[in-house]
């Protein structure tokens, strides 16, 4: 069949090409065509509440007006990647029921009231907040087995003090170490300290958790879990409640809050071997004590408040009566300002 030859249909009618107009053309509304907005919806029907425990994705929250309801929220794509960790107060919306697999929204997060930070070392820039909102940090040390490290005490009081906590020494295993100088060091800090061994009666911590919310950190092996034990009848049980949000991962592994029987909220966290703080100026630490802080305006640039040599104009050296405070506080910044892992709780200390 020649090139030029028209095809047709069968009966020997030829083919016509169709012609097209105005109305066989659909066209598709591109991205820019709908208005965007930055306006946020107001959520004016969301609901209070803390965040319990935080896996992967998922955050368990308890209702402020009902604090035996939990509930696994998703973080609101409006949020974007605004961290959300246990202690925050949020605001909720969509299925509160807390049935199983049911799913609500976090769409606001409170502003922190305090915030404990730490880094992984002291050479990491990276600030990992360990838990927000909380009223006070007991930092948990066995009197043996293992030794006690003034070194982590000292670096876990700072981020407590410039994070806004008040810290407390919580000593275990009393009953293998009835008598010690550990806490000595540490007198001249006003530091509320108690003792939780096996064998000491518990009321006395109960009296200082209650109705607040209260960190719990500590190396490991320390005895916190069976503190936590102690003072949460049936804690196992209610971890895996508590932070099973989702993925199932093991409770060891992340900071989880359980509600004390009267009343108050104790936040379990890992087991730590190192308490970075390189968040953390000078400075800083002074500024959380009152009775010191207005002086170092009068220091020279750059004092690191270390006293002399190093400092030998440093204004903390002319307060009457407060030496021994002054002394017990340039440990605190000491400890700040070494990498040696004496300071950090990598190695065992004695006093």
């Amino acid at each position: 069949m020649g090139g030029n030859a028209r095809r047709s249909r069968p009966g020997g009618r030829p083919l016509r090409r169709r012609e097209y107009d105005e109305t066989d053309v659909r066209v598709r509304p591109g991205r820019s065509s709908r208005p965007r907005t930055k306006n946020r919806p107001e959520h004016k029907d969301a609901e209070a509440a803390m965040v319990v425990a935080v896996d992967r994705g998922r955050w368990g929250c308890v209702l402020d007006n009902d604090p035996e309801q939990r509930i696994v929220a998703m973080r609101a794509r409006e949020l974007g990647r605004t961290p959300i960790v246990v202690g925050d107060q949020v605001d909720l919306v969509g299925d509160l029921s807390g049935k199983p697999d049911s799913l609500a929204r976090i769409v606001r997060v409170g502003e922190r009231r305090t915030v404990l930070r730490r880094t992984a070392d002291d050479t990491d820039p990276f600030e990992r907040i360990v838990v927000a909102n909380a009223e006070q940090l007991f930092i948990v040390v066995a009197l043996a087995d293992p030794q006690p490290r003034t070194g982590f005490v000292e670096r876990a009081m700072v981020a407590a003090y410039v994070g806004g906590l008040q810290p407390v020494l919580c000593l275990t295993k009393h009953d293998l170490a009835a008598e010690s100088e550990f806490a000595e060091a540490f007198e001249d800090l006003d530091l509320t300290i108690v003792y939780a061994g096996i064998e000491d009666p518990v009321e006395p911590v109960l009296e200082l958790l209650d109705g607040r919310l209260t960190a719990f950190i500590g190396h490991s092996g320390v005895g916190k879990s069976t503190l936590v034990n102690r003072l949460v009848p049936d804690a196992d049980r209610a971890v895996g409640v508590v932070s099973g949000v989702g993925k199932g991962r093991h409770t060891s592994t992340q900071s989880v809050a359980l509600a004390l029987p009267n009343g108050g909220w104790v936040v379990d966290t890992p087991g730590v071997r190192s308490f970075g703080l390189a968040h953390i100026t000078p400075d800083d630490v002074i500024s959380a004590f009152s009775d010191l802080a207005d002086a170092i305006e009068d220091c020279p640039r750059g004092c690191t408040h270390l006293g002399p040599p190093a400092d030998p104009e440093c204004a903390l050296d002319d307060l009457p009566g407060k030496e021994r405070r002054v002394a017990a506080i340039r440990l605190l910044l000491t400890a700040i300002n070494t990498n040696d892992p004496w300071f950090r709780g990598g190695q065992t200390t004695t006093i």
